[in-house]
């Protein structure tokens, strides 16, 4: 499994997305309650961007005319057809038992620990301030 620098913290606001390309793959990035998820950003119903879609909350009802909204933002609704993925796990709330948006795993990590690396070469001192996000592949 290899891992790819996408964004920095601040390049996503809170409850909001980003686009990237990894490796060729377009990836939607969302950042919800200081989490990070990420998702393939290829509708699986018919190919519409997720990214560009809105983030929602899961709206249950008790009896007509009554609903409730939970888990505000963690719902992503494509932006074609209005397919609604959880952004935790990819799974659809459209047709539950067959379609899923792929989900990559999504850490942040200090910009000080990515420049260690596995590597030997000759070093100079370096500070790091930022922290970046990664998406697995």
């Amino acid at each position: 499994m290899s891992r790819h620098i996408v964004a920095k913290i601040g390049d996503i606001p809170l409850n909001g997305s980003k686009l990237v390309d990894v490796r060729g793959r377009q990836i939607a990035l969302y950042h919800v309650k200081g989490e990070y998820f990420a998702l393939a950003d290829r509708c699986p119903h018919e190919g519409g961007s997720l990214c560009a879609g809105r983030l929602v909350g899961k709206l249950t009802s008790r009896m007509p005319g009554s609903y409730d909204i939970s888990r505000p933002h963690e719902f992503v609704q494509c932006s074609w057809h209005g397919w609604e993925f959880d952004v935790r796990t990819g799974q659809s709330y459209c047709d539950p038992d067959s379609i899923k948006a792929r989900t990559y795993q999504v850490t942040v990590e200090p910009g000080a620990d990515l420049a260690k690396g596995p590597f030997v070469a000759e070093t100079f001192p370096v500070t790091v301030e930022d922290q970046y996000i990664l998406v697995e592949l």
